[in-house]
């Protein structure tokens, strides 16, 4: 009974206002620092009341949604990062939909609200979604939230909004911005005064009395509200009532029915909303008008201020599966090159380019197709150019100002040499895959062209990138007939030597295309690194675990930690998001239950593991600072039989031999192996041997495949793999302890195994070679390499200390790729010499031309394979 009363009462009190009654709710909760959610009622806020309900969306209000943390946000710095008193800062959450699939009004009755017009944007986070950080006063708040309610609300370019809830910014997130934004000058720009929704008075509202609407008993003004404030005509808000969807009302946070009833109503809190009865909506809080789209230029970019979305467009033909499959390639190589987190890439197909008004958001739109481009198009691309618009052609028929694509049959899909003029007049020499077109101007043409230039080294220095400045607006584009877009292992070379050029030019490749992207005002800087994550002890033996467990027990503090001088390990039974983690703090999860990963398979390493101790307990981590510190507060203690490894899929602080840096993508087999050796064993008289077996150990892991033998994996002097004598795709480092009669030695190792870029990768060798030889070579997975490689270092340690350095160097020396190499020592002009092998100790030999033999001893020694020469190394 109590229940139905407070419904007849929100009938008569709400009946027609439900905009007034989320108005209300914000007005009167917001000080308590919850959060207002407007979404799907699937997509609600874990233990939120809903207080509205319409169709399948719901208002409700959840605890508090904060912000500490914007990094990863990008800055709409129009003004100040200020959030006024009477304002709530808000995320609206949406996807990009094109063209047919657009929202529509469902009748002609509805006034549409524009997202633009009823709040400020401060920042912006592409992705899916594609999330917005924008402020508002209460009343606009509320209105975005009815509107989105009753599917009335627009944002622009096709971006659907999905859910809006309200966040309150820590303050340390403020002060940060502050910091930022204190050396940039804050720009004042001032919206059209008649659409700005901000600096429009909402129209008043009150509940009806007149002949539309009749006076309802108990309806009683707003609780200190003025009622001559609120007034307003009746009419329009009550028409067609009998044709709109119900909505329900859930009475879990709503005051008003609080108010009927000082007893507790905890039976209404857990009422079902499927059993609340439907409440009309009226729309007559919509907002009316539209904002003019702003643009403006800063720091030589396009940067727009309403909220849209930084969209890198992709035109890559007409509509078809290959179109779909290109422009795949051309986005995940474009990828590589911007911040993803400050731009989002789309497809845009021929019917949205002629329909939708996608050059309001576009900040680059790259052209990457061989068809001819219907004039009405051409049309709208030059229409965007003329307006400051930037235009990316990669091998594409798109061309203008006078200039004209020629095609000279003799250069279609060949490797060429390009000399490519960078925006600060200095060159990049590298080996291109052209499309077979060369630019030419028209005949008594006389073009102003920009810096970036590329031509091809032959005697008609054919031209193949061109920058174009057009219109008085900033309109520029960079026209290419160079296959930018194509890795090496996807392009259609005809020899192992054309794969080989491409490959040896990749990261030049990389270099020229960034250039381009930085010209046309994108931002290619490095990305903030990703997060460290914590640490998983496994074991691939399940006799050795209760021993570990009962090791550890006795070594770890009364807190669970064990403390070296680099590193502190704390072992913990689960991780939770709330525990810290640093390079030298870092937490390790014990219960090897609950472990999964998508780049480790433990499955795939316990069967992979041959050995007898090494690699038997594993510390695995999907991110980590560097392997080589991870095993250093346990080295020295953990019995042998024990072999530990530190396994990781990315590190943020790798390193290389020297000062050198180890960059770790995606894609690598990442570890850290503990090996104790003997001092007085034949190995423990020779430590510089190790790195040459850990080196031998990884080409032999591959190389021993059945079929795989022929893949040309290569070692090279002193610790490094290579494809081939060409490029390098993985490296060794050793560091040795001695302590009392046992050299305790962390080698680690990374290896390129998916990871096609920055250079090449053992699953690229692998492609190739089926390509070439029409095999059907499976890729080959980080995991089960570590596995592999593990077990044949252990291999060769046994057949060292069995018969010394005779018992590897067989097979050293038919991998290694300096049999019979002539180089000079020092420097070009200094003595020729050639590589005769390893001494016994492991350095590297070289003989003289009148036949004396001299040592090279890595430590103090670099091999530079560019130049063919053995070089003091730089301190």
């Amino acid at each position: 009974m109590l229940i139905t009363l407070c419904y007849l009462y929100l009938w008569a009190r709400w009946g027609r206002r439900p905009a007034a009654l989320v108005r209300t709710t914000v007005q009167r909760l917001r000080a308590s620092r919850c959060s207002f959610a407007f979404c799907g009622a699937a997509a609600r806020p874990q233990g939120a009341r809903v207080c509205l309900s319409r169709g399948g969306r719901v208002f409700c209000v959840c605890e508090s949604q904060s912000i500490d943390d914007l990094n990863k946000w990008a800055l709409f710095l129009v003004s100040p990062f200020i959030l006024e008193a009477e304002h709530i800062a808000f995320v609206t959450e949406s996807i990009w939909v094109q063209g047919a699939n657009l929202q529509k009004p469902s009748s002609s009755s509805e006034t549409i609200v524009k997202w633009s017009d009823c709040c400020l944007p401060l920042a912006c986070r592409p992705g899916d979604p594609y999330q917005l950080i924008a402020k508002a006063s209460v009343d606009n708040f509320s209105k975005l939230g009815v509107a989105f309610m009753e599917d009335r609300l627009r944002m622009a370019n096709g971006l659907i909004p999905q859910k809006i809830v309200s966040v309150h910014l820590q303050d340390s997130a403020l002060k940060e911005l502050k910091v930022q934004t204190s050396g940039k000058q804050a720009q004042i720009l001032q919206l059209n005064p008649e659409s700005s929704a901000e600096s429009q008075p909402e129209p008043a509202v009150m509940e009806h009395t007149g002949k539309d609407g009749p006076g309802l008993p108990g309806a009683d003004p707003m609780p200190g509200k003025d009622i001559a404030s609120e007034s307003r005509p009746a009419g329009d808000s009550d028409r067609g009532v009998g044709s709109i969807e119900l909505c329900h009302l859930h009475l879990s946070s709503c005051h008003e029915c609080l108010e009927l009833e000082n007893s507790t109503i905890e039976s209404v809190k857990f009422a079902s909303a499927e059993n609340i009865p439907d409440l009309p909506y009226d729309y007559s809080s919509s907002l009316e008008g539209i904002a003019d789209d702003i643009c403006t230029e800063r720091e030589g970019r396009r940067v727009n201020i309403t909220g849209k979305a930084p969209n890198i467009l992709f035109y890559v033909g007409s509509d078809s599966q290959e179109a779909q499959g290109r422009f795949q390639q051309v986005r995940s190589v474009l990828a590589d090159c911007v911040d993803t987190d400050s731009y989002t890439l789309y497809h845009l197909r021929g019917e949205s380019a002629l329909r939708d008004p996608w050059p309001d958001n576009c900040l680059l739109l790259v052209i990457a197709t061989r068809e001819s481009i219907p004039e009405d198009l051409s049309q709208k691309f030059m229409a965007y150019l003329s307006q400051g618009g930037k235009v990316l052609g990669l091998s594409s028929s798109f061309t203008f100002a006078g200039f004209q694509v020629t095609s000279k049959g003799a250069l279609q899909e060949t490797v060429q040499n390009l000399v490519f003029s960078k925006a600060d007049q200095s060159q990049v020499k590298l080996s291109i895959l052209s499309s077979g077109c060369v630019y030419e101007e028209g005949p008594g043409e006389q073009l102003s062209l920009g810096k970036l230039q590329g031509h091809l080294e032959n005697e008609d220095e054919d031209r193949l990138i061109v920058q174009v400045p057009f219109g008085a607006c900033g309109g520029e584009a960079v026209l290419c007939q160079v296959h930018l877009e194509l890795p090496p292992s996807s392009c259609v070379v005809q020899t192992p030597e054309d794969f080989n050029l491409l490959k040896s030019s990749n990261i030049r490749r990389y270099e020229v295309l960034k250039e381009i992207l930085t010209t046309l005002g994108l931002r290619c800087d490095i990305r903030q690194g990703p997060v460290l994550t914590p640490l998983y002890l496994l074991s691939s033996a399940e006799e050795i675990w209760d021993p570990l467990m009962q090791w550890l027990g006795k070594r770890v503090d009364p807190e669970g930690v064990i403390t070296s001088s680099k590193i502190s390990l704390k072992f913990v039974s689960s991780y939770t998001s709330e525990t810290e983690i640093t390079p030298s703090a870092i937490p390790v999860v014990t219960d090897a239950e609950g472990f999964s990963s998508e780049n480790f398979n433990l499955e795939i390493y316990r069967q992979n593991l041959q050995t007898r101790q090494l690699g038997k307990v594993i510390l695995f981590a999907e991110v980590t600072a560097s392997t080589m510190s991870l095993l250093d507060g346990l080295m020295f203690e953990m019995p042998q039989e024990m072999g530990l490894i530190a396994i990781a899929v990315r590190q943020t602080q790798g390193k290389g031999r020297g000062r050198n840096d180890w960059l770790s993508p995606m894609g690598c087999a990442l570890s850290t192996l503990l090996v104790s050796i003997p001092l007085r064993s034949r190995l423990g008289q020779r430590i510089p041997f190790v790195q040459h077996l850990m080196s031998l150990a990884v080409v032999e892991a591959v190389r021993s495949l059945p079929e795989y033998q022929d893949i040309d994996l290569r070692v090279k002097w002193p610790n490094d793999i290579y494809y081939s004598n060409l490029m390098k795709l993985g490296g060794v480092l050793v560091n040795s302890t001695l302590i009392g009669e046992t050299f305790y030695i962390l080698i680690g190792c990374g290896l390129n195994v998916a990871n096609s870029n920055p250079t090449i990768c053992i699953n690229d060798l692998i492609t190739e070679y089926n390509k070439q030889q029409r095999a059907e070579l499976k890729p080959l997975r980080a995991d089960y390499l570590i596995a592999r490689t593990v077990t044949v270092m252990e291999k060769l340690i046994d057949t060292f200390q069995d018969k010394g350095p005779n018992g590897i160097l067989p097979l050293y020396y038919k991998y290694w790729i300096h049999s019979a190499q002539q180089v000079r020592l020092e420097s070009t002009e200094g003595p020729k010499v050639w590589i005769i092998g390893l001494d016994d100790s492991g350095f590297l030999q070289v003989q003289q031309e009148d036949g004396t033999v001299l040592t090279v001893h890595p430590d103090g020694n670099s091999f530079d394979m560019l130049r063919n020469l053995i070089v003091p190394k730089q301190q």
